[in-house]
């Protein structure tokens, strides 16, 4: 809840604003765990957790991503399965990177896509759910645009939510069933500040078309009265209230809806 920590302590911590201890991070997540506010933590020293950090990163230092990993590493009891992966040798800033779309590598602005000739969305994938056949030479699904209002229980708005989202579908995934993978744009990275280059560019597309896969782009706004959120970021320092990284939380539990409603269409 406090827009001061976030924006120093965990992005760019010093020794006046420190990075909060692992283990206490690990101690409030066991703690929600209990509780039922969210799904057991065991399931994280198992998750696959894919990281990066770029080289010229100057709007979440290198020790923040460091410091997540050793969160996941900390519920992980196994000496045989690691299945973190942390990618740090690259010279991109702040941005989603890609292999041959957007600003220069070393960019921090701005749609926040940058050509590093590094195909991080298949480097994800790939790690999240294995082996996977090459991607498209270009995307040939739908990019649908969707409404979001009904799916966050009638008022986007107040979430911090845009009244439409979008979800790119395979040609294939049109008759056939398919896997979801949700991409969460970043700060500033709205389709009300970059358009649907986002969704069209960021890399997933060419991927999704060759193994069987849905990719919902979910979509915020910026609020700035009330709810404040000038950037349009997703809510990880509580601007939707207390509950916002529970399973109460409107922006989680309207993201849910969207993929349940997803599952419904193919039933």
């Amino acid at each position: 809840g406090s827009l001061w920590a976030a924006y120093y302590n965990c992005t760019t911590p010093s020794d006046w604003t420190p990075l909060p201890k692992t283990e206490a991070l690990k101690a409030q997540a066991e703690q929600m765990a209990r509780s039922g506010q969210i799904d057991p933590v065991a399931n994280l020293g198992t998750a696959r957790v894919w990281l990066f950090a770029g080289g010229h990163d100057r709007t979440v230092a290198q020790p923040v991503v460091e410091a997540a990993l050793r969160f996941y590493e900390s519920f992980n009891r196994s000496v045989h399965v690691r299945p973190y992966a942390f990618v740090r040798d690259q010279r991109a800033g702040h941005a989603m990177i890609t292999a041959d779309a957007g600003s220069a590598c070393d960019a921090s602005a701005p749609p926040y896509l940058n050509d590093c000739d590094y195909d991080a969305a298949g480097a994800l994938l790939t790690h999240l759910l294995g082996p996977l056949r090459s991607p498209a030479a270009k995307p040939g699904g739908r990019l649908v645009s969707f409404d979001q209002k009904a799916l966050a229980g009638g008022d986007a708005y107040a979430a911090s939510l845009a009244d439409s989202g979008f979800v790119y579908v395979p040609a294939s995934c049109a008759t056939e069933r398919c896997e979801v993978h949700v991409a969460f744009h970043g700060c500033r990275q709205n389709a009300d500040q970059v358009g649907e280059r986002f969704a069209r560019e960021a890399g997933y597309n060419r991927w999704a078309d060759t193994n069987r896969l849905i990719v919902l782009y979910p979509q915020t706004i910026a609020r700035y009265f009330w709810t404040y959120n000038p950037r349009g970021c997703w809510d990880w320092w509580g601007y939707t209230g207390p509950q916002y990284a529970t399973k109460a939380g409107p922006q989680v539990r309207a993201v849910m809806a969207m993929v349940e409603r997803l599952g419904a269409a193919r039933d």
